[in-house]
């Protein structure tokens, strides 16, 4: 059984209900009880805001302390053969696009390190030929040797296929579903291999029997109802919990920023309504580790970091190059999915970022809240 079946069971209609319709009552009920009903409580618009961040602050300092786990996205390549409505490395957008090599990647790295990183996440769009298996390993690989910390946000992959990634020295993959909603994810997946919802779903099960230690999950935050989606996204936690008991779960709740091809969100959420989502997960979930990015603002991450989030990036670029220039003399225009030569100073960004703060800026603020910013917590002798 995968968590297909148990989704496609889920009473989502009628936890959204609940949701919708929870009295205050209702809402002090569900703070002493936490599960999947209690959690569609304590994000209704009943629930009192300031009650639960209060809540939410302590918890988080009994099982996380003062800390926050610093990582940096590296993007490894913005070709892709899907086409998704929302995305700027949609196969149908006219893009600046090219691919590192593994030694560009390294040269990329070799910078984000001097900025003080040790945990690094490696990006890429979906697309077989330019981002292969084996070009993944082979990133891996050559990171291996100094970097502790090295994840995947890459399109999903076979169980036997994530292996050798894995023993390369990956330890973390990140998967975000999107949209839980099946009808919305049909409308913004109209061509390519992530049309496909159940396969998607199923990558985190994947992932894990492929020997990673730590999964990422999250819904794109403005493509549907976003109650709906949160309480799609805590019974995958609570599943996960259960049937990957050995990984480190982790949760990001990203929302829509702008990007090429200019997609509007279908859905608003509001920074109140994120507060929200943030403060009912770690309650639901308190050892669960929650990552913000810097697509939303500064201002929003430093207000949401004692409220449950554990881990933020910083400096990020979204395109591949980003920080070094990498990859610049092969840099093509491609409209639908053909290449073009043509010449420009950068790739195209998968979206813009809101928070624009260097590395040390974002530490020295970390500083000033009294948290500590955590660059590294292991070694690699220990990830073996």
């Amino acid at each position: 059984m995968s968590f297909v079946a148990t989704f496609n069971s889920l009473p989502a209609v009628e936890l959204r209900r609940h949701s919708q319709n929870a009295t205050l009552s209702e809402f002090e009920t569900a703070l002493q009880h936490p599960n999947l009903e209690s959690f569609a409580v304590l994000i209704s618009p009943a629930a009192d805001l300031e009650k639960l961040a209060a809540l939410a602050q302590k918890t988080t300092l009994r099982h996380f302390g003062k800390v926050i786990r610093l990582y940096a996205p590296l993007y490894l390549s913005n070709e892709c053969i899907n086409i998704c409505r929302y995305c700027g490395f949609s196969r149908d957008n006219p893009i600046l696009r090219v691919t590192l090599t593994p030694e560009q990647v390294a040269a990329e790295a070799r910078y984000l390190q001097t900025e003080g990183f040790r945990h690094i996440l490696l990006v890429a769009g979906e697309h077989p030929h330019f981002v292969s298996n084996n070009f993944l390993r082979d990133c891996v690989a050559k990171l291996r040797p100094e970097w502790p910390s090295i994840a995947l946000e890459v399109g999903p992959l076979e169980t036997e296929e994530y292996r050798p990634i894995v023993e390369a020295g990956a330890e973390g993959l990140v998967i975000y579903q999107e949209t839980y909603d099946r009808e919305v994810y049909t409308s913004m997946h109209t061509s390519g291999p992530k049309m496909n919802f159940d396969w998607r779903l199923e990558t985190p099960e994947r992932a894990y029997q492929a020997g990673f230690k730590r999964i990422g999950i999250g819904a794109l935050l403005g493509l549907s109802d976003w109650r709906s989606e949160a309480i799609a996204v805590a019974a995958h936690i609570q599943y996960l919990l259960k049937h990957c008991w050995k990984a480190q779960i982790n949760v990001s709740v990203p929302r829509i920023r702008p990007a090429a091809g200019e997609f509007q969100p279908l859905s608003q959420v509001t920074e109140r309504e994120l507060v929200k989502f943030v403060c009912a997960l770690r309650l639901t979930f308190p050892e669960v580790g929650i990552s913000l990015s810097t697509r939303e603002t500064a201002k929003l991450r430093d207000g949401l970091i004692p409220l449950g989030v554990t881990m933020i990036s910083a400096g990020s670029h979204t395109e591949p190059g980003g920080y070094t220039g990498q990859g610049r003399a092969d840099l093509h225009l491609t409209k639908g999915g053909r290449r073009i030569d043509s010449e420009g100073e950068h790739a195209t960004v998968q979206f813009e970022i809101a928070d624009n703060r260097s590395p040390a800026q974002v530490a020295a603020k970390l500083d000033t809240m009294g948290y500590e910013p955590v660059w590294k917590d292991w070694d690699i002798s220990l990830n073996g």
